[in-house]
């Protein structure tokens, strides 16, 4: 047979002579969809100079970095964000997109606000997991006023003008907790409330979700203060024993922060698996096994597959915009599990 020519090529890729000549040469001026359908059509022929068309291709896709900073590294959740976000730029098409992950395991407002103008500097965008603090806010807008965006993940940042959010409406999580204790506890009874830290954003937006709904709906219910667990797992454990402890007759606990891990264990070593309502956020290996032993009742979480692309699909759009700096938010749908829709 002989060799397939370059008339041969642009007859099954259905273009012109003249286009697969400019593919070929690397010109700007075809569109990008134009020049897969060539790479497409000379694979299927066996055309000769495939290799050059693919390298072509690939110098005239537009590459980008992107940085995240997450939370510490020894939490599973993060674990499993960072997992999203790799696996949805590489499913990113018409560019390049590389990510550059860093796990914050100091959380003081002064080490989070240095990595992110670190991180800025080496990136076209970057995504932030924090807590609002004036000095997270000030790095915030150093980097706005270098045309760097920033997308707030998760939880909601403070900052001049508007940030760019990928998330939960965080209130709604609240009163949908709410709502879980007030249709599953057999009567109105106490119920505690764990939060990491009340300058993250979306907890302190789940607390007052859930008060505002027990205020509308069902105040027989009696809301203790909330405790903080400074997103330890120990601290967690050592407050829900100590609940457990003091309240005999509590009907509930929502973890509405960091820390779950410890809180089920003191569910579990307590003996009070299935005797007290539980919600939590986040579906992980954790939680997961909480909801099929009985200690975690009810559980909302990110849909962290669609978030990572969002998250990608804005940081595009921001990095491309020719009107300077635009704002991206996307308010996700969450999930909800129970042991019977794992």
């Amino acid at each position: 047979m002989k060799r397939p020519t370059i008339r041969d090529l642009a007859k099954t890729a259905d273009v012109s002579v003249a286009t697969v000549n400019r593919v070929l040469g690397g010109s700007a001026a075809v569109k990008q969809d134009t020049r897969e359908a060539v790479r497409a059509a000379a694979e299927a022929i066996g055309f000769y100079g495939l290799g050059a068309i693919d390298s072509r291709l690939a110098a005239a896709r537009p590459h980008f970095r992107f940085g995240f900073l997450l939370q510490q590294p020894n939490r599973i959740l993060y674990q499993d964000v960072a997992q999203t976000l790799r696996t949805a730029a590489l499913n990113v098409r018409d560019c390049d997109v590389a990510v550059q992950i860093e796990f914050l395991e100091e959380l003081s407002p002064q080490n989070i606000a240095d990595r992110i103008g670190a991180l800025g500097a080496q990136c076209d965008a970057i995504g932030v997991v924090a807590a609002v603090h004036p000095l997270v806010a000030q790095a915030v807008e150093s980097l706005q006023d270098n045309n760097v965006p920033v997308f707030a993940l998760i939880s909601q940042l403070s900052a001049k003008g508007q940030i760019n959010y990928v998330g939960l409406d965080n209130w709604k999580v609240g009163r949908t907790a709410a709502w879980a204790f007030e249709h599953i506890c057999k009567s109105p009874g106490k119920l505690a409330i764990l939060v990491g830290n009340h300058r993250y954003r979306c907890q302190e937006m789940n607390e007052s979700g859930f008060r505002s709904y027990f205020r509308e709906y069902a105040p027989s219910f009696i809301l203790l203060e909330a405790q903080t667990t400074f997103e330890s797992g120990a601290i967690a454990q050592e407050l829900t024993e100590k609940l457990l402890a003091d309240h005999p007759d509590l009907a509930g606990l929502y973890v509405a922060g960091g820390g779950i891990s410890g809180a089920l264990s003191a569910i579990r070593s307590n003996g009070k698996t299935g005797q007290i309502v539980v919600v939590g956020h986040d579906l992980m290996a954790t939680t997961r096994q909480g909801l099929i032993d009985g200690s975690l009742t009810f559980l909302i979480s990110h849909p962290l597959a669609h978030m990572a692309e969002q998250v990608m699909t804005g940081m595009i759009k921001a990095s491309t915009a020719n009107t300077g700096m635009v704002n991206f938010t996307s308010i996700l749908p969450f999930e909800i599990y129970t042991r019977e829709n794992l």
